[in-house]
């Protein structure tokens, strides 16, 4: 998908993003029809966009044809789809060519063997939901239909590099680097080719020599590590960036990487050795006129927002955000926890146990480590949020999403968001410890969070996780934009919101074994039609900013806050 920088140089590359017929497909009988060889007729439709902004189509989350002309060469094309909400099965001319699951991750499908000339290329959309969906139909957000994020389509020749890792170390004393890479080839011919193959990391060549791979074979391809000459580390002060520059005869990728050592060490979270408290926000990539389908520059102004604040840390809640968004926040230094869309309440203990779930959950994992491993901002893999741990196949799916994480996730924290911090046996698995707690909103007065914390304190001693940093994910207050009293007991004003969201602030900042925080929520997000909470205006209203991104009281209390408080 797009990019703040080019990827490629090279590689023949065409966006496809614009204008596609589109047919709503309500009874499902599209490719009875053979809608996949074309459609009969339609209407325009702007990809990336989201169909439910559409008149008529709010609440429609069944199936949906794009079609879209496309002039090739002769030999091997590349589609790549930055995100397909949910269910996404790809065509060329009648035949299909790749099936994806999942909302939220890019994916690309490879087709050999073109002829050149024109072709029609269709995709079958499934919003759906049923019994295996990953967010279940129980979810409180508003799960847009339609093709949200940009679709790239390339002509490739010769050896291709797909995808790279730039795997590195950094010294104990952190003056030194060393970075290997791991890269996916591919040989888009039918014929034995032979290539030269260089890797630079910045002005550091880390690889050159000579590939041979068969006729349309892949290959993961290891390059052993070797030190980076005068290496700076990334972070929050310094977001230093190295471009990767991956090429063969015939293919080119481009990426960047940063240098930083994240670890959580005695009751602390460390960046390149130096201790570092979290301000934070829960952001959704949602906006009611765009959907997921979110703008750039929209992007640009969300993360000016969020250094206003005073904050150095976005949770992408609960999903995998746009790569253009993460290329900014490596730009400005602002770390990113990044999270798959396994949601609460949502899963019940049958759909946790249900083993469709639980592999979409790892392919998620998978998909989102494989796109976002180089950049340098992402220091937290989320596993799920709110699902019911002390359920033994919770713990189980925390396991094994745990072990592929540690195995292929890089130098990363692992967590989840829990939602029952004294049953939860999943902590076992968890770098940080992640609170969500709405103690003054749902349950209790804002004064019992005192007793939150006191009884979690007991908690985690009891179970040996003092060395644990505690991070709470999850607070806050619905307020109505501009619904003012004099009076801070006054639910769904904007004085109650503040108070809250200051008192706990100011509690966690005095607590010792409290790390941070990330404020519920930085905007207002359109929720689910079908969920039976209390949703005014079916808009979950706890932002501090509302959907249009005015600001509330809380947001201008939370940054004098963070102006004295929660310093290194």
């Amino acid at each position: 998908m797009k990019r703040v920088f080019n990827t490629n140089i090279k590689r023949k590359t065409v966006d496809l993003c614009g204008a596609w017929k589109f047919l709503r497909d309500e009874e499902n009988v599209g490719l009875e029809k053979g809608y996949n060889f074309g459609l009969p007729t339609g209407r325009i439709a702007i990809v990336p966009s989201v169909w439910n902004n559409d008149l008529g189509m709010l609440e429609y989350d069944g199936v949906a044809f794009y079609e879209k002309k496309i002039t090739t060469e002769e030999g091997t094309v590349l589609f790549n789809f930055g995100s397909v909400m949910t269910e996404a099965t790809v065509y060329l001319d009648g035949e299909e060519i790749g099936y994806h699951y999942g909302g939220f991750c890019e994916f690309e499908i490879i087709k050999e063997n073109v002829k050149a000339g024109e072709h029609t290329l269709v995709v079958r959309v499934n919003a759906a939901f049923n019994e295996h969906s990953i967010p279940q139909e129980r979810v409180d957000w508003f799960n847009y239909g339609g093709i949200a994020r940009d679709v790239l389509f390339s002509q490739l020749y010769g050896i291709c590099i797909l995808n790279s890792h730039i795997d590195y170390t950094v010294s104990d004393g952190f003056k030194a680097v060393c970075a290997g890479a791991t890269l996916e080839l591919y040989n888009s011919e039918n014929k034995e080719i032979s290539s030269p193959l260089t890797v630079k990391v910045g002005e550091n060549e880390i690889y050159s020599g000579q590939v041979t791979l068969s006729p349309y074979e892949k290959r993961i391809f290891k390059i052993a590590p070797v030190e980076i000459a005068n290496a700076q580390l990334w972070s929050c002060e310094n977001p230093r960036l190295y471009a990767v520059e991956c090429k063969t005869e015939t293919d080119d990728l481009i990426d960047r990487v940063g240098f930083r050592r994240i670890e959580a060490k005695d009751g602390k979270i460390l960046l390149n050795g130096e201790k570092i408290q979290f301000r934070g926000v829960n952001r959704h990539e949602e906006h009611p006129e765009w959907g997921f389908a979110f703008p750039p520059a929209l992007m640009q102004k969300d993360i000016d927002l969020i250094k206003d604040l005073g904050m150095n840390t976005v949770r992408g809640s609960h999903y995998p955000q746009s790569r253009a968004f993460i290329d900014m926040l490596d730009e400005q230094g602002i770390l990113f926890w990044s999270e798959i869309p396994i949601w609460g309440g949502g899963f019940s203990e049958e759909a946790l146990s249900d083993p469709v779930i639980v592999q979409r959950g790892l392919d998620m994992h998978k998909e989102m480590v494989k796109y976002y491993y180089n950049h340098p901002s992402i220091i937290i893999w989320g596993m799920h949020n709110e699902i019911y741990t002390p359920y033994p196949c919770t713990h189980e799916i925390s396991r094994q999403y745990h072990q592929f994480l540690r195995e292929n996730g890089g130098n990363r924290l692992i967590t989840h968001a829990s939602l029952v911090p004294l049953e939860d046996s999943s902590m076992e698995f968890d770098d940080i410890i992640c609170l969500n707690k709405y103690r003054g909103w749902y349950t209790g007065e804002k004064e019992s969070w005192e007793e939150v914390i006191s009884e979690f304190d007991a908690c985690r001693k009891e179970h040996g996780w003092e060395n644990k940093p505690v991070i709470i994910s999850e607070f806050g207050a619905g307020a109505l934009y501009g619904y003012h009293s004099h009076f801070d007991r006054i639910r769904w004003s904007e004085e109650y919101q503040e108070d809250l969201i200051s008192y706990c602030i100011k509690l966690f900042d005095k607590t010792d074994y409290i790390q941070g925080y990330y404020i519920w929520q930085f905007t207002n997000i359109r929720t689910s039609l079908t969920m039976k909470l209390n949703r005014i205006r079916t808009f979950n209203n706890k932002g501090i900013l509302d959907e249009y991104r005015n600001p509330k009281s809380a947001y201008f209390a939370v940054k004098e806050l963070n102006k004295t408080l929660f310093r290194k």
